[in-house]
């Protein structure tokens, strides 16, 4: 039996409560190195996504309290310690999207001002990604958020389906994009009777490639409409006018640089037979849903005798739920990576796929160091 000394006195230990003692201090570091999980915003439409990803996940929501001063300040409040630990901020994006910034930037730094071991921003829409271009004289803002993200704290972020890939490149942490279309998919082949008369339909030659992983995933036909009604975000202008629009200049005149033809359009048709099939429009974001609703007319014309639109964001601004319900769509089936309950009230042909189980297995994966491969099989690049 060992002799060890405390304080000048000798004392008997044995061996095993030696092990009981370096057991009872691992397993305190093994406690002090847990994961929370936050929401950045406390209103209930909000937390509804962070309360069914703990629930997977079997633990609490985190303890913190999120609200606007009389002068529309955001405060946060973090109730609980959060030191050494791996901690998760959920932000689903509301209407107002830069006060959902704004909270989830106070709440970052906050956590990192508490000593948090990793802040992770699981951000399911992540906002502004459309600005992801230079256009005209304006700015790239997806590339700020991205900076500003990584200077209120977060060290890694979970977000799904970005509008394009290219926006991981912004940040200089890691991103993890998840997908979709799986669940999207099963809906498809679970809830849309004879499916096997479908055909996926890109509404724009921009989206011809999401629509070609859709029909070959279900082994289906696939169409696409172009023409002057849809304006690609390829087609817009970038502002700088170069080549200039006139050949006269005050300056060296021995320059000659051809001038760029402008396009034009030629009339909106359909690449692809739709007549007697069901017509599956596939995007990744559906917000003003003018370009859905006039499609879905063309499709109609062209014999198709239903009209699904897949799309992972929900966003259904403005007068969207009504003019979906005026028109020949027969059904909107959306993620619920934004919250989109008031616009369900209003038009019965939404429906919502929950994609929560996916983003609470990242969570726990990342937690636990593991590899977050399994959540990307089969997924190819131009996916």
């Amino acid at each position: 039996m060992p002799i060890r000394r405390f304080g000048g006195h000798r004392s008997l230990v044995s061996h095993s409560q030696t092990s009981k003692l370096s057991y009872g201090y691992r397993k305190m570091n093994v406690s002090k190195s847990g994961y929370r999980v936050f929401s950045a915003n406390s209103t209930a439409v909000c937390t509804e996504l962070a309360k069914k990803i703990t629930e997977r996940l079997g633990v609490e929501l985190g303890r913190s309290v999120v609200f606007q001063e009389p002068n529309s300040e955001t405060r946060v409040d973090v109730k609980e310690s959060v030191r050494g630990q791996d901690i998760f901020i959920i932000q689903t994006i509301p209407r107002d999207v830069n006060t959902a910034i704004m909270e989830l930037l106070v709440m970052a730094y906050a956590l990192k001002t508490s000593c948090a071991n990793n802040i992770i921003g699981v951000i399911p829409y992540f906002p502004y990604s459309k600005q992801c271009k230079m256009r005209k004289r304006g700015s790239i803002v997806c590339k700020l958020l991205a900076t500003m993200l990584a200077k209120a704290g977060l060290t890694h972020i979970i977000t799904m389906d970005l509008h394009q890939k290219e926006i991981q490149g912004f940040f200089s942490f890691p991103v993890d994009n998840l997908r979709a279309s799986p669940f999207l998919i099963q809906y498809i082949q679970e809830e849309i009777p004879d499916y096997r008369n479908a055909i996926i339909v890109a509404k724009s030659p921009s989206a011809a490639k999401r629509a070609q992983s859709y029909a070959e995933r279900l082994r289906l036909g696939l169409a696409v409409m172009h023409g002057e009604a849809h304006h690609s975000e390829l087609d817009m202008a970038d502002g700088r006018q170069s080549p200039p629009l006139s050949r006269t200049t005050t300056g060296h005149t021995g320059l000659e640089l051809p001038l760029m033809m402008a396009k034009e359009k030629p009339p909106i048709t359909v690449v692809g037979d739709v007549g007697g099939r069901i017509a599956i429009i596939v995007d990744d974001i559906i917000d003003d849903v003018d370009d859905f609703v006039a499609a879905a007319e063309i499709l109609k014309e062209r014999g198709a005798y239903k009209i699904y639109i897949m799309a992972t964001h929900g966003l259904l601004s403005a007068d969207a739920p009504r003019l979906i319900e005026e028109s020949a769509i027969d059904e909107v089936v959306v993620t619920n990576t934004v919250p989109h309950e008031m616009q369900k009230l209003q038009c019965p042909k939404i429906k919502t796929v929950d994609v929560s189980m996916i983003l609470a297995e990242a969570i726990r994966r990342i937690h636990n160091g593991e590899s977050m491969a399994y959540l990307f099989r089969n997924i190819a690049v131009d996916d």
